[in-house]
């Protein structure tokens, strides 16, 4: 049972035996007894002379401030009181509750007009906002068993004609905070198509929170990635965001799952070059003020040697000479080397790109090449730099002393 807060059981000790309220101006009689002035102060008034506790004839009707005793009242309430911390968190355990057993005793008409209403978006911002704040609050609702089946049921039956798009993605910032298991987040899956309406119509913070889920729901289930990939529309509005976005957390978010998806899947790399994704590597590599950000450049990259696996996207490449030129200015950096030399090596020396071969070169491709071979990186990034040095100096490179290039200390071998 929830606890009212406006009951407080005050200690005997603290109440006045005339009026029965908790004394302002604690003093002590002849006889011991601690009464408040105001109240004594009547009572003598009055021309009694006893004690009236215990009835004493008083030998003396002056009384002495109990300082010890007000120090102790005035201490009592920031002791016995809920602080304002528990207040919020008994407040959103009694909506939580409140919600689960509504939902559990309702029907499913019933409950589509709960997600429309006003009290239920307040009850589920008012949960998000303490999971946020508080792990402990979290652990509480993660041993909730019938939290998770509510949510999901709830989100099943949200009509995203008529429904408010807010409630819907409260429900899954909660399942995000509380969901920790596969079991879980098995039960997640049949929301996949509910996940598209967010990703859509959904805020920024709200849209990287499904693409956690769906990271999240990766990690436990392998298999449901098949079933992610050939959800209608999600992966078009996943691109589309990351198109629109201009957060460089929205962007990263967006490539990483992007990256899950796309591992070992051809159909989807091949679907994400015909829809555009060279292009938009090309023009966040290109935006200096997305480019600096090292975990954004590291995914882009990532990105860029994923579509270098199919023609589809060594063509897509190729077209784009600002991309390749980013490319190699990046070689040299920790966040490029490696995806870099993979996506210059299978571009220009397995299949012999000879368009993008010279514009390698125009960028001093062979000097970076160089260099790198005289640095710690990996060996096998050094062996496809000797490829690529070889490759770029087949045709109209007959020697180094031919090309020009400012980093004159690297001796050719």
């Amino acid at each position: 049972m929830v606890r009212n807060e406006l009951c407080v059981t005050i200690p005997p000790y603290f109440k006045c035996p005339i009026s029965m309220e908790v004394m302002k101006s604690p003093v002590s009689l002849s006889t011991g007894v601690t009464y408040d002035r105001c109240s004594i102060q009547r009572w003598l008034e009055s021309g009694h002379t006893t004690c009236p506790a215990t009835m004493q004839p008083l030998s003396s009707t002056s009384f002495v401030p109990n300082l010890t005793l007000l120090r102790l009242i005035n201490l009592w309430p920031s002791l016995s009181l809920p602080t304002t911390r528990e207040r919020l968190v008994n407040n959103s355990l009694v909506c939580l509750r409140k919600l689960v057993e509504q939902v559990t005793s309702s029907s499913d008409e019933s409950c589509r007009v709960l997600v429309e209403s006003k009290e239920f978006v307040e009850c589920l911002r008012e949960v998000c906002l303490e999971a946020k704040r508080s792990t402990e609050f979290c652990r509480v609702l993660e041993k909730s068993k019938d939290l998770v089946d509510v949510i999901v049921r709830l989100i099943m039956l949200f009509d995203q004609f008529s429904g408010k798009v807010e409630s819907l993605e409260m429900m899954f910032v909660l399942l995000d905070l509380v969901v920790s298991d596969d079991l879980m987040y098995k039960k997640i899956v049949s929301c996949f198509p509910k996940f598209v309406v967010v990703m859509h119509n959904g805020s920024l913070e709200s849209k990287i929170t499904i693409t956690r889920i769906l990271k999240k729901i990766m990690s436990f289930d392998g298999e449901t990635k098949n079933m992610i990939i050939e959800t209608p529309r999600l992966i078009n509005e996943t691109y589309n965001n990351l198109v629109k976005c201009d957060d460089n957390s929205g962007i990263e978010a967006g490539l990483g799952l992007l990256i899950a998806l796309s591992e070992n899947s051809r159909p989807l790399i091949k679907e994400l070059v015909r829809l555009g994704m060279v292009r938009r590597v090309r023009e966040i590599l290109c935006d200096v003020n997305r480019s600096k950000n090292k975990a954004v450049s590291l995914k882009l990259m990532a990105v860029l040697e994923m579509m270098v696996t199919c023609r589809e996207g060594r063509k897509a490449v190729s077209e784009e000479e600002e991309c390749v030129e980013e490319v190699v200015r990046r070689l040299m950096k920790e966040e490029g080397t490696e995806h870099g030399v993979t996506v210059l090596w299978s571009v220009c020396y397995k299949f012999r790109d000879e368009k993008v071969v010279e514009m390698v070169r125009k960028c001093n491709g062979v000097g970076k090449c160089l260099l790198l071979l005289q640095s710690d990186c990996k060996g096998v990034v050094k062996s496809m730099c000797l490829d690529l040095v070889r490759v770029l100096r087949e045709k109209g490179m007959s020697c180094l002393s031919s090309y020009d290039t400012k980093t004159t200390h690297v001796m050719a071998y």
